[in-house]
């Protein structure tokens, strides 16, 4: 079966290559080499038109939005029949939620299935973006810092809320100078509550940073062997080549899984850092 990614010409390759600076500066990309997807194929062709040119422009968006229509559709189709003896979608589902389950509980403690809604969906929802540039005309919206960023934000102020709910603004605000008991921790809670909320704003900074850098890499290792393979075969003057690409799939989906599973367990453990500390010693 050829891959679909082949037919993408050699044309619009260089073309998405050499305009990859004037893509970032309004918003579409980040200035690297990308295998071109569905919508920028449109663009290269009907460019005039202002609604191909508005989703081009908002590109990560519409295969964000997509994403989470998928999911959605899956969620829905495996908890609409549910059954004792469940069936293959409903199996999948249960079993990804159950091991998600453990893992949260396994860091915070029982009390920790609270958050396993917020953090399965974090894990289930950067995994199939992670993985989205890997179908033929999608594109993976995690290699785009805009969304890197939003779901770091996201992951800060829960984590923020949650240290309000559980401890009272008392209590947080004790957290933030580092829970003074002592003369000696009076005097350096003014440095320890800087030190603190340093560290509360790098958490989200390093969080979108390392998705955002190995996504990104991902998606120019495609690119470029995308590219590579198409002037392979640039003698026969037609769009296919050969799908180079294809050997570095499997690699691609542990380091997308990875990538997904460290942004979770970092942000479990952000939520758990935030929890009373006695409710923590208990679990």
């Amino acid at each position: 079966m050829i891959d679909l990614f082949a037919f993408v010409s050699e044309e619009i390759v260089e073309e998405v290559v050499k305009e990859g600076t004037h893509h970032a500066s309004e918003g579409g990309g980040h200035g690297v080499p990308e295998v071109p997807n569905l919508i920028t194929i449109l663009n290269e062709r009907w460019g005039d038109v202002p609604f191909i040119r508005y989703l081009h422009h908002r590109e990560n968006v519409v295969f964000a939005g997509l994403i989470i229509l998928l999911i959605t559709i899956i969620a829905y189709l495996a908890s609409r029949r549910k059954s004792t003896i469940p069936g293959r979608l409903q199996s999948i589902v249960e079993m990804a939620v159950e091991e998600l389950d453990n893992l949260v509980c396994g860091i915070i403690g029982p009390g920790g299935r609270r958050y396993t809604p917020f953090i399965g969906t974090l894990f289930i929802y950067i995994f199939t973006m992670n993985i989205a540039g890997l179908i033929p005309g999608m594109k993976s919206p995690t290699s785009n810092i805009n969304t890197t960023a939003a779901l770091a934000i996201c992951v800060f102020l829960y984590v923020q809320w949650t240290g309000i709910r559980e401890l009272g603004i008392i209590g947080y605000v004790d957290h933030l100078v580092g829970q003074p008991r002592n003369a000696v921790g009076f005097i350096l809670s003014p440095l320890m509550f800087l030190i603190h909320i340093v560290g509360e704003f790098a958490k989200p900074v390093s969080l979108a940073l390392r998705l955002f850098g190995n996504i990104t890499g991902e998606d120019v290792l495609l690119a470029v062997f995308v590219t590579l393979g198409i002037m392979a075969l640039s003698f026969t003057k037609g769009p296919v080549g050969i799908p180079l690409q294809i050997i570095f799939y499997p690699l691609i989906l542990l380091f997308s899984t990875i990538q997904a599973l460290v942004f979770s367990l970092l942000s479990t453990i952000y939520i758990s850092l935030m929890l009373p500390h006695k409710e923590a010693e208990h679990h």
